[in-house]
């Protein structure tokens, strides 16, 4: 049962089963319901499912990858969904203030979609290095690293389009 359950969590309810590329799937699922989760509860739920996603997805890949070689097999996407979630962060803060609607600024969910993916794959510096740790934290943090470095491309975004206040 409790392996059946993380499953289901580290495949993120059967995003990361789509093919092909199963992390992009996971990050466009994870737009949709941060999305949802900004709705509902604004910036304040939408950093909860963040530091949720992130403890119980550890535990999940932990629990899903136990015993095989591979320790970060592609259908698990939860890692996608922490990354992502954290990467849209700044787009609610940004609609809270505004007092907009979240798709309002689509721009920003543009970038934070197409920045995290990039850092994602491309794993510079620091997401490499967490990459690299070969256990489910690292599988964790390396999503975690590349979702800090699209919030701060969606930021500087926003200082771009919107005016960077002078100083």
């Amino acid at each position: 049962m409790q392996k059946t359950i993380a499953r289901s969590i580290a495949v993120f309810f059967g995003a990361g089963l789509l093919k092909p590329a199963p992390g992009t799937w996971g990050s466009v699922a994870a737009v949709f319901t941060g999305w949802g989760l900004h709705s509902l509860g604004g910036t304040n739920l939408l950093a909860f499912g963040v530091v949720a996603s992130f403890l119980i997805g550890w535990w999940a890949t932990a629990v899903s990858t136990r015993g095989q070689d591979d320790h970060d097999p592609s259908e698990i996407v939860i890692d996608e969904v922490a990354g992502q979630w954290l990467a849209l962060l700044p787009v609610s803060i940004g609609a809270s203030h505004a007092g907009v609607a979240f798709g309002a600024l689509w721009p920003g969910i543009l970038v934070a979609f197409v920045a995290f993916r990039l850092f994602d794959i491309t794993k510079p510096g620091p997401v490499g290095w967490a990459d690299r740790r070969d256990d489910s934290l690292g599988v964790m943090l390396d999503d975690v690293i590349a979702g800090v470095l699209a919030a701060i491309a969606v930021m500087i975004g926003a200082a771009i389009s919107h005016g960077i206040p002078a100083l």
